[in-house]
């Protein structure tokens, strides 16, 4: 039986995080959810929940909401955030053996705003105090565990060798040219494929080199850090705050590759290519339709755009929309964060439409247990705010030296083979440069 959490949370002078979160991204066991030097970083484990299956979410969400009630917590700083908080990652399909989980770290850092502030949590029974936590938070940065910052002129030097993962590239073409063919019986309208990689590098994995290159260099997305679950997402699931929902969808992609020698502006090209393309907009529709159907009985009122617009990352071009929804009371409370996931995943950006259909192709088709990938990502606190991201652009460090990435396209009617072995290939780019590898 887990015992009484007790937290401290104090405000934190700026001026020891000149340069926002990622200065404090040295531990290759630090929970990281970065963007824009925003966000939350962890360090340490005072509480751990496992599950499997189909009620994975809902048993998380009882094992926290149990845990933050016995809690005694003292806030100094009040704001999403601050106060108990778990970091989480959950497997892409409830037939998954790969456990889903919610870490409660034992200093967490956070900065929102221009402000920032330090938490301490722990089971014992001693006194807390700012002091202490400051202290506490020291430790943890300069332990003998921490590694050494890397230069990114020898970070980039190291060897490393990449294999295919479950599928050769041929075997997961014939497998998107299965897809097409069922999508045209009309059995569904869109599916997604997911590939995977394996990157070896001898000298060794530093995981928070990887998480700071990646939260330099896509600035626009959330970098999280899970238990050697790494990446950097550009797609928001749900992020909570009070009564408002918010949610950011992603289908159809363009490499930036593409647009070499093009004439005119980088992102007239894209919006050429990507917003006059029936095939791109037909997918983004399916997306958004697929949120906004599982959100709406949870909400009293939802706007999403009209249209969809260009989000511009280092790697890709993406049609893009977002949705803020005003949550309604359900049996006297506002639902929470893992209640909403339970109801939206799998999207149609992660899975295809309908559903079922979509999952049991996957299955068939992929020859891939997903484990963590295109699952939710990110954190809860007690109050009920949270942000959960799709596991996206990512990987997970399955050794000291081996690491496993993971990529998917959505496919409809439209899609062509190899071009989407090539969509693959520029959504592995984010995580095979932050590895020092070039492709």
């Amino acid at each position: 039986m887990t015992r009484t959490l007790r937290t401290l949370t104090v405000p934190l002078d700026g001026e020891s995080a000149p340069e926002g979160l990622p200065s404090y991204l040295v531990r290759d066991d630090v929970l990281c959810w970065t963007r824009r030097e925003a966000g939350l970083v962890g360090f340490g484990e005072a509480a751990r929940f496992t599950a499997t299956g189909p009620e994975r979410f809902l048993e998380a969400d009882i094992w926290w909401r149990h845990l933050v009630i016995e809690a005694d917590i003292t806030d100094h700083v009040e704001c999403p955030g601050t106060g108990p908080v778990a970091f989480g990652s959950f497997a892409f399909s409830k037939a998954s053996d790969h456990e889903s989980r919610l870490i409660v770290p034992e200093i967490v850092v956070g900065v929102r705003d221009g402000r920032a502030w330090l938490t301490q949590i722990t089971a014992d029974d001693g006194e807390l105090t700012e002091a202490g936590a400051v202290a506490a938070l020291k430790g943890w940065l300069e332990s003998d565990a921490a590694p050494a910052v890397v230069h990114p002129e020898v970070f980039h030097s190291t060897p490393a060798t990449l294999k295919t993962g479950s599928l050769r590239e041929e075997d997961w073409m014939d497998a998107v040219t299965a897809g097409v063919a069922e999508i045209r019986t009309g059995k569904l309208e869109k599916l997604v494929l997911a590939r995977d990689i394996v990157a070896t590098v001898p000298e060794g994995v530093n995981a928070a080199e990887v998480l700071r290159q990646l939260a330099g260099r896509y600035r626009e997305c959330w970098t999280y850090g899970v238990d050697g679950l790494v990446g950097a997402t550009p797609e928001m699931l749900i992020q909570v705050e009070g009564r408002t929902a918010q949610a950011r969808v992603l289908a159809g992609t363009l490499d930036r590759r593409d647009a070499l020698g093009e004439a005119g502006l980088p992102l007239d090209y894209a919006e050429r290519v990507l917003a006059g393309s029936e095939k791109q907009r037909h997918e983004h529709e399916i997306a958004i339709q697929s949120l906004t159907t599982q959100l709406a009985p949870f909400s009293e009122a939802m706007n999403a755009h009209d249209e969809p617009f260009i989000l511009e990352l280092p790697n890709v071009w993406h049609l893009a929309s977002d949705v803020k929804a005003e949550l309604a009371e359900v049996e006297g409370h506002v639902p929470t964060c893992l209640a909403l996931i339970n109801a939206l995943h799998p999207t149609a950006a992660v899975c295809g439409t309908p559903t079922q259909v979509a999952g049991a192709l996957i299955r068939q088709l992929e020859h891939l247990d997903r484990g963590p990938y295109a699952g939710p990502v990110g954190w809860l606190d007690a109050a009920g705010n949270g942000e959960w991201g799709i596991a996206l652009r990512g990987a997970v460090i399955e050794s000291p030296t081996t690491v496993r990435l993971y990529a998917g396209c959505g496919i409809v009617e439209g899609s062509q083979p190899e071009a989407e072995l090539a969509e693959t290939w520029a959504k592995f780019r984010p995580m095979l440069e932050s590895l020092g590898i070039s492709n």
